[in-house]
């Protein structure tokens, strides 16, 4: 099982989990359109360093 930890009381829980069981901290949801915008914008920055 795959666990991460909480950054509020720093116990290690399911990795599916969206709250925290112990604290109560909702871990917070990331847009799908975010890290494919970072990843465009990546690839764009190293393209221009290499060229």
């Amino acid at each position: 099982m795959k666990t991460k930890e909480c950054p509020s009381c720093a116990m290690e829980i399911d990795s599916n989990a969206a709250v925290c069981p112990i604290c109560n901290y909702e871990f917070p949801k990331r847009a799908p359109w975010i890290t494919w915008l970072a990843i465009f914008l990546l690839i764009v920055w190293l393209l221009t360093y290499i060229l």
